[in-house]
């Protein structure tokens, strides 16, 4: 790991921990040795960070030099807390732990005032059923739909029939408490939604399909809406259907 990198991870412990922070802690949650962590504490407060504290009390960070002054009224605050909880309840652990930082960060740069409402805002989210994790490497599948790679997965149908399909992966939505992938399916020459949790392998060519990801997107968007608006759809998915 670089040292930029080192010093941008270290970041995340001293705005996620209530302060004082220990040493001991920081090196424990970075992966460094105590001597290695007071230096970089030395070069991120050189770089701006405004870091109370000292080996043997602890650190509290004041003011995050690495994230620009904020503003948001109360109800952008509440909207923020909500939509990143509410991703923390229902991600993947990858994204659930970015949501996480993001809070942090918020928190971090806020005026006072505002931190506070954040920290303690009125809404938030949970879930009784959480959707089941994933079997692949989620962060690959954004990546590879990000770059516009076409996929390769090793998928279980509704009717538990195993099958492998080449996608050109266009987006993840979450629907009906599990995370689906929208794609189009080679074999079947048409836009498929698949859910992630019966992808049991992901393997990504070098084909792309770059740069038709955004408009294949909205038509995949446009059509799901359209079909899933239908009665006999709806009681399909409330059935627990998906398309094959």
């Amino acid at each position: 790991m670089s040292r930029t990198a080192r010093l941008f991870q270290l970041m995340q412990p001293l705005r996620s921990h209530p302060p004082p922070v220990t040493a001991a802690t920081l090196a424990a949650d970075t992966g460094v040795s105590l001597r290695t962590l007071y230096r970089d504490i030395e070069a991120l407060r050189g770089l701006g960070a405004i870091i109370d504290g000292t080996a043997g009390y602890g650190y509290a960070l004041t003011e995050d030099a690495s994230v620009p002054p904020l503003m948001f009224d109360d109800e952008e605050i509440e909207a923020l807390v909500l939509g990143l909880r509410d991703v923390q309840a229902i991600a993947d652990d990858d994204l659930a732990r970015a949501a996480k930082n993001a809070l942090a960060k918020l928190q971090a740069r806020l005026p006072a005032a505002q931190a506070h409402r954040l920290k303690h805002a009125v809404l938030s989210a949970d879930r009784m059923m959480r959707p089941a994790q994933p079997s692949i490497d989620v962060r690959r599948l954004r990546q590879a739909t990000w770059d516009e790679q076409t996929i390769e997965i090793a998928y279980i149908d509704a009717n538990d029939i195993a099958t492998t399909r080449r996608v050109d992966p266009l987006g993840i939505v979450f629907l009906q408490e599990t995370h689906c992938l929208l794609g189009w399916c080679h074999l079947r020459q048409d836009f498929r939604h698949f859910r992630l949790d019966r992808m049991q392998e992901l393997v990504i060519t070098k084909d792309s399909f770059r740069p038709r990801r955004v408009p294949m997107l909205r038509e995949a968007i446009k059509g799901l809406s359209a079909t899933w608006a239908k009665p006999s759809v709806m009681m399909a998915r409330n059935a627990g259907d998906a398309q094959r």
